[in-house]
């Protein structure tokens, strides 16, 4: 684990005084238990992890930081499954699997590791397959969801970009909220409309009768 902390840049180098011998700062003791608590209880992965610890190496304060990765990141608590254990928690085959990541259907966090969320995803889409919905036409999820994120992010940087440190974090942290009810809302608002007009049928427009 250490080694690996080391490989992302989690940990400063030790001094090695020969091939199996390495002598480490004691601030590396608090420096591993932030990390192993920044896992546990807020379920971050080292990627964020490690952007708080060079925040905090310049001396500012974190638990704004901390807040924002968790309400951008969530909470889903101790699962990290690999791939067999995700095949028994979902139903999907290993094809399927395979399948739904190189379409972006499926979108772990860490690769060949699957957290609640990617457990729930799943199960919607061996749903999704039972009842003959392809890959191929589940593709604009993650085609259109990019669109929308890419919009997002550049709201967020205009707004940002000129604030104090805190307050960008603040600012950042109430557009993520915004953001996930205006998608929510949008998103069933319209699903709702055109289910509306599905039940109408087809208007006089489309050179058909409607049904009384």
């Amino acid at each position: 684990t250490i080694a690996h902390y080391l490989k992302e840049g989690l940990l400063p180098t030790p001094v090695r005084t020969n091939r199996n011998m390495a002598y480490y700062d004691a601030s590396c003791i608090e420096r591993i238990l932030f990390i192993k608590k920044m896992q546990a209880h807020h379920r971050l992965p080292l990627s964020q992890i490690k952007l708080i610890l060079d925040q905090r190496d310049k001396g500012r304060e974190v638990t704004s930081l901390i807040e924002l990765k968790e309400i951008v990141f969530g909470n889903q608590g101790q699962i990290r499954l690999d791939k067999a254990a995700f095949t028994k928690a979902t139903g999907l085959s290993k094809e399927e699997i395979e399948t739904c990541l190189s379409a972006n259907l499926l979108r772990p966090r860490e690769i060949g590791i699957f957290d609640q969320e990617d457990v729930a995803a799943g199960q919607v889409l061996r749903v999704c397959i039972d009842l003959g919905i392809s890959v191929e036409e589940a593709e604009f999820y993650p085609r259109l969801a990019e669109v929308v994120v890419d919009k997002e992010m550049a709201i967020q940087r205009r707004l940002a970009k000129d604030k104090a440190y805190d307050e960008a974090i603040h600012t950042t942290m109430e557009l993520t909220r915004v953001a996930r009810m205006l998608r929510a809302y949008i998103f069933d608002r319209v699903f709702q409309e055109r289910a509306l007009l599905q039940e109408k049928g087809p208007t006089p427009e489309d050179g058909e009768q409607r049904p009384e």
